[in-house]
């Protein structure tokens, strides 16, 4: 048995590479071939490329990619026309993997779409795309799998994957001391996966920080960095931007910063549902440039953009998506953040909240319905309705 893997986020990355730890375990012969990061690559993925190393967000960063991804997209075609596998799992990273999806139709190979994109919040249009080339949908939240329904698309529910990590996570006992040492409250600073993220985030979080920091000098700041790269980046730009800030820099210790922490400020993306998990209050920022914030506000079909807000239909952790001009932002996010410093009943509310959302949403067992929702349809061929389309590439 033969999947094809393409994940092109780092978190995408995490989650596939864990379903393929779970695929394992049913089926330990089964070759996995594909794009990914690190995290497949040590699962056993035959990797084509490291494709989490372009995991870019924006019209203009793709623009300078364009041709490198369509080498990688005609590349993956030659290889699943001559390999055939029996299956494309895509997770994420939808304006690459239509193209995957297009060639895998052409060679005749059925699509599964796990963690999909949120067309149901910013592109319901693109549900054609789904109809054309994606035979079944993987649903990691139940009010997206009802969506689809409603679309008249074939999806299973399956639950999240980041429910399962949590909840097999153990956290280390070294990094829980050191921060539990510091006998201070603590605001986690999560400032985002991508390079890209941190580069646009990172200063406006410092700004923030800078301000919280003269009313509440007693509270400390981990930053929880996904990479090396991330904390060298923050050092540089807090030794810049913010010398005298009580921050510290953890690498790889996500869940130990937001275990330990009071509450917290994050750059928006699916680390909002580990917050929710482990139920801490945060605040939401995200920076984007004026580009990018004309399109959002065209596109954006849903009042929210963080998943636990979109889930509960209000603002569990208030968000702030800053496009141009931020200044009334930051006034905000300072407000909602020193409430939660200054007034325990406040923060209580909002634990209160979050706690609430939890208890109706966090189940485990995400991972093991997936490996064995994939694997009875690869075995069975439940999925294949093979409509194989003319050749044409979708737009990225």
């Amino acid at each position: 048995m033969h999947l094809f893997i393409s994940a092109g986020e780092p978190s995408g990355d995490q989650h596939a590479a864990q379903l393929v730890n779970e695929i394992r375990q049913r089926r330990g012969e089964i070759r996995v071939s594909g794009f990914g990061g690190p995290e497949l690559a040590a699962a056993g993925q035959e990797q084509l490329f490291r494709l989490t190393d372009m995991a870019v967000m924006g019209i203009m960063a793709v623009l300078p990619l364009i041709f490198k991804f369509y080498r990688l997209y005609r590349e993956a075609a030659e290889f699943l026309k001559k390999e055939r596998p029996d299956a494309v799992l895509l997770v994420d990273f939808p304006g690459f993997n239509w193209w995957i999806a297009a060639a895998a139709k052409r060679a005749g190979v059925p699509v599964y779409f796990y963690c999909p994109p949120q067309l149901w919040a910013w592109a319901s249009w693109r549900i054609r795309k789904v109809r054309k080339f994606v035979d079944c949908i993987l649903s990691v939240l139940p009010f997206e799998a009802q969506w689809y329904r409603d679309q008249k698309i074939d999806v299973e529910y399956v639950g999240h994957p980041f429910f399962d990590e949590v909840a097999a996570h153990t956290l280390d006992p070294w990094t829980l001391q050191a921060l539990e040492s510091q006998e201070t409250r603590k605001l986690a600073v999560l400032p985002g996966s991508r390079k890209q993220e941190v580069q646009r985030n990172f200063p406006l979080m410092l700004k923030v920080l800078t301000q919280l920091h003269h009313k509440h000098p007693d509270v400390r700041f981990p930053v929880a960095c996904y990479k090396a790269w991330h904390r060298d980046r923050c050092a540089e730009l807090v030794a810049e931007l913010a010398p005298t800030l009580p921050i510290d820099l953890y690498v790889g210790r996500t869940s130990e910063v937001i275990e330990t922490a009071d509450c917290c400020f994050m750059v928006s993306g699916s680390v909002s549902l580990e917050l929710l998990a482990r139920r801490k209050p945060a605040v939401v920022v995200y920076r984007a440039g004026a580009v990018m914030g004309f399109l959002a506000r065209l596109m954006i079909r849903c009042k929210y953009m963080t998943l636990p807000n979109l889930i509960a239909g209000r603002a569990v952790m208030p968000e702030f998506p800053c496009y141009r001009a931020y200044g009334a932002h930051v006034d905000k996010m300072i407000d909602t953040l020193d409430s939660w410093l200054t007034d325990d009943l406040a923060l209580a509310r909002s634990q209160r909240e979050i706690s609430e959302l939890a208890d109706s949403v966090v189940q485990a067992g995400g991972l093991a319905r997936a490996a064995e929702t994939l694997l009875r349809r690869m075995e069975t061929g439940q999925a294949i309705e093979m409509r194989v389309p003319a050749a044409r590439r979708p737009a990225a």
